[in-house]
């Protein structure tokens, strides 16, 4: 990954680390299911006026939507609401990281080099003495929920990465924004059938008095910087890199929640979490050292005959 990529990627990393903080505050206010469904339709609906549908088979569009939007957000917006502590939430989501370097391997045929390897075991070995230090200050069922909804933002991440392979020249902006798209209905329709039909409405219309508003500005980071900013260079580094070289950024994330849920929610990190921050972004950096894709013409003549790409267009693949 080229320095100027890395940096991108640093991006998303402080744009996402410190949205948990966001989402903390928007889950304390609004039911689970509603808060996500009013995530995307605030961003769905300007798009579905001005921004024209990405040039991408329809499955792609749904599964990045689905896995990203729907999967992703209702397991870790309940598992909050059930107790999941801010911090430790952004690192057990963090399991998308290495479920993704797996579907990458399964259904997208990319090759894995063991210094990837090595830099996600080491990741892998800081999450777990941070976790080991941190789950006795949560239940089971919690986690568990976050683990799902990692795998859930796996498949999605699935989904970008086969949609910005066959559309060569892809806006991934507009890619973006469409996935908002997918999850509102469902997730409203979810609402009204779980957390009740008025429940909701009745909360958004709270967070305009004069003690709801910071539900109002969380929900405004959560849409704006957190899905279009981050998502946005996400999905165009997904577009650039096999996923097993973007995923492992993510694991910088929890270092930034944790930090953040220290400083502003009094959740404090213990030496021994610190240490596995360390670990974590060691592991990570070397994770990420991958050379630049460069395209392998024999390889893109197996892939256009799994995916029907139109034969000649070329395949990225770690070099």
């Amino acid at each position: 990954m080229t320095p100027r990529d890395r940096l991108l990627g640093l991006t998303v990393v402080l744009l996402w680390g410190l949205n948990f903080l966001a989402l903390r505050v928007g889950v304390d206010h609004f039911p689970p299911f509603f808060f996500a469904a009013l995530r995307f339709a605030v961003i769905a609906v300007p798009v579905l006026v001005f921004v024209p549908r990405p040039k991408v088979r329809m499955r792609w569009l749904l599964l990045y939507g689905t896995g990203f939007g729907i999967l992703q957000f209702a397991f870790l917006f309940t598992a909050m609401r059930a107790g999941m502590p801010t911090g430790l939430a952004s690192l057990v989501l963090q399991s998308s990281a290495p479920f993704t370097v797996l579907l990458g391997t399964l259904f997208l045929r990319e090759r894995i080099r063991p210094v990837q390897v090595a830099g996600i075991a080491v990741a892998m070995t800081g999450m777990a003495v941070i976790s080991w230090d941190r789950l006795e200050h949560a239940s089971v069922l919690p986690v568990l929920l976050t683990l799902a909804a990692g795998l859930g933002w796996a498949f999605g991440n699935i989904g970008a990465r086969r949609a910005t392979l066959e559309s060569p020249g892809l806006n991934t902006l507009h890619l973006t924004l469409w996935i908002a798209v997918v999850p509102p209905l469902p997730m409203f329709l979810l609402s009204a059938a779980t957390e009740g039909p008025t429940t909701g409405l009745r909360a958004l219309a709270d967070s305009f008095s004069s003690t709801g508003w910071p539900a109002l500005v969380a929900l405004a980071y959560t849409a704006v910087l957190a899905t279009v900013v981050g998502s946005g260079l996400w999905t165009y580094l997904m577009s650039r890199y096999p996923a097993g070289i973007v995923a492992p950024l993510t694991l910088l994330v929890p270092i930034i929640g944790i930090a953040a849920a220290w400083a502003f929610l009094d959740e404090t990190p213990t030496p021994l979490s610190l240490v596995g921050g360390v670990i974590v972004i060691a592991g990570a950096f070397a994770a990420t050292s991958g050379k630049r894709p460069v395209v392998a013409e024999d390889q893109a003549v197996e892939f256009d005959a799994a995916a029907g790409r139109r034969p000649g267009t070329p395949q990225l693949v770690e070099a």
